[in-house]
């Protein structure tokens, strides 16, 4: 069977088209890849460069927008990360402080060039922190140091580890309470059962218990009383001679 010649004629044009946007769309590709590792590259070398302080203490009535102004003066600052208190310090804090805002424990703050965190961490640690003389924290000392070798991407490892192990740890607690309810309820409709047959128990021995006291019931029904031998011994008698008399009649 022979193939028309016109149809071999748009198969050879419609081949060469789809290779070229085949090739076409791999080269976009290709160049995707490159720019995505280019920008990977420049952000691994602008995070290189960068340094991460970490302070110990954070003052009372300090948050991120104060502790930005405190130290953007002496170096350009990327990002800053304060941890808040637990639950139990933030009470404790709240009792003696009389205070409604939000307690930090610790904090990481990032400098744009390491150099620059290493100077203020060498610079500003046990000193005075300044500032207002009416700010809460002008007579509070900084209790910062410089992270060699630590980049932010560790801090997000690390604050995701906690945060899993942290959620674990709820996820057991109420497990746990949810088993203590169940045995809780278990055991109260447990009892319940029980007291409820004693007290069917106990109804029942007390019927059984008033039925063999009570006393038997005789019921008394007029009679005639009987002829007594006396009434017969009054009645007369008929004589011998009477009775000769009426059957020697007949």
């Amino acid at each position: 069977m022979e193939v028309p010649k016109e149809n071999n004629e748009i198969d050879a044009k419609t081949v060469p088209s789809n290779e070229k946007n085949k090739e076409l769309e791999s080269k976009l590709k290709l160049k995707k890849k490159l720019k995505m590792k280019k920008k990977l590259e420049k952000e691994t070398e602008i995070a290189q460069k960068r340094g991460v302080c970490y302070l110990s203490r954070i003052p009372p009535h300090m948050d991120h927008v104060k502790l930005r102004q405190l130290l953007s003066q002496f170096g350009d600052i990327q990002r800053i990360f304060l941890a808040p208190q637990e639950s139990s310090a933030r009470v404790q804090f709240k009792r003696a402080r009389a205070s409604q805002n939000q307690a930090y424990s610790e904090g990481w703050v990032e400098f744009a060039n390491k150099f620059v965190a290493k100077r203020v961490a060498n610079n500003l640690n046990g000193e005075q922190i300044g500032g207002r003389k009416r700010s809460s924290f002008y007579y509070d000392l900084w209790n910062i140091k410089y992270l060699s070798k630590f980049k932010w991407d560790d801090l997000t490892e690390e604050l995701a580890f906690k945060r899993a192990t942290r959620e674990q740890k709820v996820a057991l607690e109420i497990s746990a309470a949810k088993k203590e309810r169940d045995f809780y309820r278990s055991k109260v409709d447990q009892s319940r059962a029980s007291s409820a047959i004693v007290e069917r128990l106990k109804k029942k021995q007390k019927v059984q218990h008033d039925s063999v006291q009570v006393e038997k019931v005789i019921r008394h029904f007029p009679q005639t009383k009987p002829i007594a031998a006396d009434a017969k011994q009054s009645k007369p008698e008929l004589s011998n001679d009477f009775l000769d008399s009426v059957l020697g009649g007949l």
